[in-house]
């Protein structure tokens, strides 16, 4: 069987095509840059198991090529334009939902002409909206109300993905993911903002000093390791008996507990709380509260393998191993 990742060399698609490869998949990768030398690095242990391609979500034609040429039997759609800043959200609103939605759609059609046996679809917790309370906790049957337009795109490519599911009979489920860190996280066309994770690992390893604003703020964090196993996990099932699925740690973890994990796998990292508009953390971030993974727990026995501490110590192993000190 062979499973097209969209997306496939961006942050949350690099770790997928990487898992499934080294979990005897046959993997095709699409995205619209080519692999740079850090994917390739990334993957290298399991490259014959993947095959690159490269090409535009919007280019109808071109995905329809990708199928007669590799027969693709399930797909995975993470390919995004990731959105976290207002700004950006005005000057880019159309081609934001021209590549969330149209993408999407054109993903759908594609799995409609193959008779694809499973269709995921990689959305975000940002589809529930932002939280009334920190530790409001979200589960698969709280009403979505997104925020953003980001979450927006997303709950959208939700429902057209159930409905081409019912309409042309393949199988298919929705994942939404909680926040992700560790390795592949890096600036794109379409990703322009790193997380805390990437930029705190980068200050502590090259020395430099770390400037945070806000440590009781956070957000619901996942290792990125742990979010391909899931992803995986609901791909490969016989059966599902949900479609939307959380992918999720379920804990809601603050700044100051990433930079406490920090300072005990870097005992000289230089930490300071400031009220510099530069640094990281600031009050006026929007948050979310954690989401609930129960549902894929219940139905398909799946649990996260990395606590902060695992997580944290193994992404800066990582960067320090390749040296990304981007």
């Amino acid at each position: 069987m062979t499973t097209l990742i969209t997306g496939g060399t961006g942050f949350v698609g690099a770790n997928l095509v990487k898992d499934l490869a080294s979990n005897g998949h046959t993997v095709v990768s699409m995205d619209l840059n080519a692999p740079d030398s850090l994917m390739h690095n990334f993957i290298s242990e399991v490259a014959s198991n993947i095959s690159f391609v490269t090409g535009d979500i919007l280019d109808q034609q071109f995905l329809d090529n990708i199928q007669s040429t590799y027969k693709i039997d399930r797909i995975i759609h993470a390919a995004v334009y990731t959105v976290n800043q207002l700004d950006l959200e005005i000057e880019k609103s159309r081609e934001i939902i021209d590549i969330n939605v149209m993408g999407t759609t054109n993903l759908l059609e594609l799995a409609r002409k193959a008779k694809v046996k499973r269709f995921l679809y990689i959305s975000s917790g940002a589809a529930y909206g932002l939280a009334e309370e920190p530790d409001q906790t979200f589960n698969e049957t709280s009403i979505p109300q997104p925020d953003f337009l980001y979450g927006i795109t997303k709950y959208t490519s939700e429902l057209l993905t159930r409905r081409y599911s019912e309409l042309y009979g393949f199988s298919s489920a929705s994942i939404r993911l909680s926040t992700p860190f560790g390795p592949m996280e890096r600036v794109t066309n379409h990703r322009g903002v790193m997380s805390v994770f990437h930029q705190w690992t980068r200050s502590a390893i090259k020395g430099n000093a770390i400037e945070v604003s806000n440590p009781h703020t956070g957000r619901d964090y996942t290792y990125i390791s742990d979010i391909a196993d899931g992803v995986r996990t609901v791909l490969d099932a016989p059966e599902l008996a949900h479609d939307l699925f959380n992918v999720t740690a379920g804990r809601w973890i603050r700044y100051s507990e990433i930079l406490e994990s920090l300072r005990r796998i870097i005992p000289t990292v230089d930490i300071t709380v400031t009220n510099s508009e530069n640094s990281v953390g600031r009050s006026s971030e929007p948050s979310r509260g954690p989401l609930s993974g129960h549902r894929l727990t219940e139905d398909l026995g799946w649990t996260p393998q990395y606590d902060l501490d695992a997580g944290l110590n193994d992404y800066i192993n990582w960067r320090k191993r390749i040296g990304y000190l981007d």
